[in-house]
């Protein structure tokens, strides 16, 4: 029996995410320092590490929020941010730019809702502004997405009347109106009160089990053993270490990542 054999370029085909020795610098300090890492459609990954170790810096650079200094940052198999012309790289103008992160959700550590706007007005802004979408249709999507995170009754509320956790799950079904093929989540439990962080995590643990594709810093190390398909640990803006769930936490491979859980179990 014929065994298939998988390509080079079908294997890059499933890729989401491919980032070439990124690089980027505030000033003198290099934040990233050649990060090379691939995420395949479908799949979960936790990126932790100790703070100031880059994980936010890496996120945002996906998202294009951070210009490159170096490397090249693929987003479904196109340049994110930039054009290649000739083997040069040139900077995309800033609606090229919006086109391609209109694929990207991202979900940040202090929500970045419009406080003057309502739930509804928060959600329903993005499909009509970026995706052109008519109203009706917007407003079905919200009003699903919002029974899916438990809130489909703060629907006319505003942000100031909600607590920390729902106005992080309602930035999940923002990001999720826009129907990305990639969520970013960039320590979204961060900023919550102790008792509020378990709704945010099961909202993420349902979109996870869903297919959809996530990148999530974090450092919830117990939602990474449980939900992540790969951990990527990160220090001094370096991808130290990268292996499943149960490789990481059981047996790390470096020296570097077992101080780092030794720290956490203190």
């Amino acid at each position: 029996m014929a065994v298939p054999v998988t390509t080079a370029a079908e294997e890059r085909a499933d890729e989401i995410i491919r980032a070439e020795r990124v690089r980027k610098s505030y000033g003198r300090t290099e934040v990233l320092r050649g990060i090379d890492l691939a995420v395949s459609a479908g799949e979960v990954v936790c990126v932790i590490g100790p703070s100031g170790s880059g994980k936010s810096t890496f996120l945002r650079c996906v998202n294009h929020l951070e210009r490159l200094d170096g490397g090249r940052l693929y987003v479904n198999g196109e340049l994110i941010g930039y054009r290649q012309r000739r083997g040069k790289i040139y900077e995309q103008s800033p609606r090229d730019v919006c086109r391609k992160r209109a694929d990207i959700g991202m979900v940040f550590q202090h929500f970045e809702l419009f406080p003057h706007m309502t739930v509804l007005q928060n959600l329903v802004l993005a499909p009509l502004i970026v995706r052109r979408r008519a109203k009706a249709e917007a407003t079905a999507r919200a009003e699903e997405l919002l029974d899916k995170v438990g809130l489909a009754d703060k629907i006319d509320s505003y942000p100031g009347q909600l607590s920390g956790g729902q106005q992080q799950r309602v930035a999940i079904a923002r990001a999720l109106c826009m129907r990305p093929r990639l969520m970013l989540f960039d320590e979204p439990t961060s900023a919550l009160d102790p008792e509020l962080v378990g709704e945010v995590l099961n909202v993420m643990r349902e979109l996870a089990s869903s297919g959809l594709t996530m990148v999530v810093v974090t450092h919830e190390m117990q939602f990474a053993r449980e939900v992540a398909d790969r951990v990527v640990f990160m220090d001094h803006g370096k991808v130290v270490e990268e292996s499943a769930p149960h490789e990481f936490f059981a047996a790390p491979k470096t020296e570097r990542a077992k101080a780092f859980l030794e720290r956490l179990a203190d």
